[in-house]
């Protein structure tokens, strides 16, 4: 049976949205190899600071420090993932109110997602890759970043990367009003 042209957009789209989704927990264990191959796997702080940073320096942009904070936030999410089998930016809570519970500016801030990668250079090649995650790495008021890696051979990815990438809070400026004046009164000012 052979569908019209018009209805075969929506179901491409409805499979689509359904490959989005979360997936089952695998039944089948990981062979050895497979096995192996996923225990080898580690996110290398030393070489993401050195791949984004030479990133972004080809690219005239200033370098960006591996940050505590963010490292912390990027794990919640990649644990987050691994535990619902969902590449989402809802896995760990809105994007947007972990942004707020964390502090950040949230126009300084976005993150990046990845799955199936086996290494910290593969995971940045496909961020590189692709339109979205390539502008959040070359963030203009990017200062600072945190990358993780969530691990379950049970799940469809099986690895999940998290980054979290942000500026620096801008800088509160006080302003000083001087010496307060009391006019009008017969009162001295109090101490």
């Amino acid at each position: 049976m052979t569908l019209p042209t018009s209805r075969l957009a929506p179901l491409a789209l409805a499979l689509l949205v359904a490959a989005c989704a979360s997936e089952p927990r695998r039944a089948t264990p990981l062979d050895q190899r497979g096995v192996e191959r996923l225990a080898a796997v580690r996110v290398d702080p030393v070489a993401a600071t050195r791949i984004l940073n030479g990133y972004r320096a080809g690219r005239g942009l200033s370098p960006v420090r591996l940050d505590p904070a963010l490292t912390a936030m990027a794990q919640r999410q990649a644990d987050a993932m691994a535990a619902a089998n969902a590449l989402s930016h809802d896995a760990g809570g809105s994007f947007q109110a972990r942004v707020h519970a964390a502090g950040l500016d949230a126009a300084r801030a976005a993150e990046n997602l990845g799955a199936g990668y086996y290494s910290t250079e593969e995971t940045f090649a496909g961020w590189k890759a692709s339109a979205g995650h390539d502008a959040n790495l070359r963030m203009t008021e990017a200062t600072r970043f945190g990358i993780a890696l969530a691990k379950d051979p049970r799940t469809q990815y099986r690895a999940w990367w998290a980054l979290v990438i942000a500026g620096d809070p801008p800088r509160r400026q006080e302003l000083s009003a001087g010496p307060v004046e009391y006019f009008g009164s017969n009162l001295p000012p109090p101490r």
